[in-house]
């Protein structure tokens, strides 16, 4: 098939509006940014979706990930405020913000970012000492992603995390920290200890201490009681004393009997408890000791009636002088003495 001139120079124009159409049409995928270039100048930032360029003026220069990705910072050594040597490694978490300065504002964002990292997690934990970077990581985080942020901030990057995920100190200094910690916590047991030997010896003293006060209001209690039966027996007896003695005066002389006979069987009934008398001889007279217990009941009948038969009680003579005659008592165990 032979083909004109003009047929082939339209084909050739076909061909060329395709292969235009081609190049001026671009699709950025989601979470990426594309910037133009004209002539070799940034001139804008292509968005998400299809996008038209003027083919072979302007030209894609970097396809950046605007996604939020992860850079893996390798172990390093550190040296300590204290002079410690220990291993750290790490993690940051950044985005990009802006295309055009992440793309012309640095070169190798990613290798810059983590050398800037690395450097930084040397100044920070440097500055600390090796107890304070162990219990610390939270204000380490912090210092950390303050300073790298503000670091790349015109790099058109955000830091929204750095964390240290590891910190191995030497073995020898592991071993030391270890024999630290169990001194410590010795001493914390013995210091607990010896506080509860003292709280038990307070509680002790505070309740013996209540004990004898108690025991010594119970005697004081007690005493006083004793006191008050000790008066009030007094004064019973004293009563009983007085009424003797106007009965005596009286010239009543089962009074007199009374006395005699209440005083005698007391000093009886002392006599047999004794505790060192095993056998009690002595004189009696027992019909003496029944008419003095007699008189005790004549002196009540007359003082209080007699009440089985509703006799009242009868009005004491009037006093008269009596002539006693006085008769020796007579010792049946005494040698004879008119033989």
């Amino acid at each position: 098939m032979n083909l004109a001139g003009f047929d082939i120079v339209v084909i050739a124009l076909v061909l060329l509006v395709v292969l235009v159409l081609f190049a001026g049409i671009k699709t950025v995928p989601q979470g990426y940014r594309y910037t133009i270039e004209r002539f070799g100048r940034y001139t804008r930032t292509l968005e998400p979706g299809l996008n038209l360029i003027i083919p072979f003026i302007e030209s894609i220069g970097s396809k950046l990930n605007v996604m939020e990705q992860v850079l893996d910072v390798p172990t390093q050594e550190v040296i300590t405020k204290d002079n410690a040597s220990v291993s750290a490694d790490a993690v940051a978490f950044y985005q990009i913000l802006n295309a055009a300065q992440a793309a012309y504002q640095v070169s190798n964002l990613e290798n810059a970012i983590l050398n800037l990292t690395m450097t930084n997690i040397r100044s920070v934990m440097g500055s600390m000492d090796l107890d304070e970077l162990l219990s610390n990581r939270e204000v380490i985080n912090d210092r950390l992603l303050r300073v790298v942020d503000e670091a790349v901030g015109p790099w058109g990057i955000k830091v929204t995390r750095v964390e240290i995920k590891d910190i191995q100190p030497p073995k020898d200094l592991v071993d030391a920290m270890g024999r630290q910690m169990k001194a410590e916590r010795e001493k914390r047991a013995l210091v607990l200890e010896a506080e509860g030997f003292r709280n038990a010896q307070i509680l002790r003293a505070e309740g013996a201490k209540q004990s004898a006060i108690l025991q010594a209001e119970g005697e004081r209690e007690a005493a006083y009681r004793e006191a008050e039966a000790r008066e009030r027996l007094a004064e019973a007896e004293a009563n009983a004393t007085r009424m003797v003695s106007e009965a005596i005066a009286a010239g009543d002389i089962n009074a007199i009997n009374y006395f005699v006979a209440q005083k005698y069987t007391e000093a009886m009934a002392t006599i047999g408890s004794a505790p060192n008398s095993k056998i009690v001889l002595m004189p009696m007279e027992a019909s003496s000791l029944i008419g003095s217990l007699g008189g005790i009941g004549a002196i009540a009948r007359e003082v209080f009636g007699n009440p089985s038969t509703g006799e009242p009680p009868k009005p004491r003579p009037a006093t008269t002088t009596t002539a006693v005659r006085t008769t020796p008592a007579v010792n049946p165990f005494a040698p004879n003495q008119g033989s």
